[in-house]
């Protein structure tokens, strides 16, 4: 096990938050190992407060904006999460492809409607990172229907009481709340980083936080050591 050190002394057991006090501890390096038992039935303090739009408990430490609805605590505006456009190119890119996978069935886009969305989350050895660990061997493709409307991507935390809907314990890069994928009223699907640790790419190009993107059937994008994630959109016969 890795132990971190905690801004405020304490040694940690997870990269990102401090597991005894829940400060944010980025960028400090990782020190010996050391063998610690953890008693699990201390609960750490942290000034929080809820979301004034949707009641969502907010860390202090965790930055000024809500990562579910956007709201700004410094200056009270809502909403504050824009959508990012698509550049023309990347829109007929992705028509091209929708195009061409369904000319062997002979249907097009105005007759397939969007029903719900798929993810599916694969090992890609090619990610790594000279400084990473090696990726687990003969780790299958993981798939999650996405039942909720938000629905969180990163890892278990019993401590901080953190339980996400895609959850990726293998890759300890992936912070314990990383980013979101948000259905839309539309059935459309977004993507935000929620300013983790070790950010999220799509097409190779880091997110700014914070950010909606508007996924297209078939986007894939990257995050932790070597997880790449592809979104699948299921269909019917409209």
């Amino acid at each position: 096990m890795s132990i971190y050190q905690c801004p405020k002394g304490h040694e940690s057991t997870e990269l990102d938050f401090c597991s005894e006090c829940g400060t944010k501890i980025l960028g400090v390096p990782e020190l010996p190992f050391v063998q610690k038992t953890i008693n699990s039935t201390v609960t750490p303090t942290k000034a929080t407060e809820n979301c004034p739009d949707c009641s969502t408990v907010h860390e202090s430490n965790s930055g000024n904006f809500c990562e579910i609805c956007g709201y700004n605590f410094v200056t009270g505006a809502h909403g504050e999460v824009p959508i990012a456009k698509r550049t023309q190119e990347e829109e007929m890119g992705t028509s091209r492809q929708t195009n061409t996978n369904n000319s062997g069935s002979g249907l097009i886009d105005s007759q397939l409607l969007v029903i719900g969305w798929d993810v599916v989350v694969y090992i890609d050895p090619s990610l790594r990172h000279p400084e990473s660990p090696e990726p687990p061997i003969n780790q299958l493709p993981i798939t999650f229907h996405l039942d909720k409307t938000i629905n969180l991507i990163g890892r278990n935390s019993e401590v901080r009481a953190i339980h996400p809907e895609i959850a990726l314990d293998f890759d300890d890069a992936v912070s314990h709340r990383h980013a979101l994928l948000t259905l839309e009223t539309d059935n459309t699907l977004t993507l935000r980083d929620i300013g983790s640790a070790n950010g999220t790419q799509l097409k190779a190009v880091e997110l700014k936080p914070m950010v909606d993107i508007k996924l297209q059937d078939g986007d894939e994008f990257t995050l932790g050591h070597w997880t790449r994630i592809a979104v699948k959109a299921v269909r019917k016969l409209g």
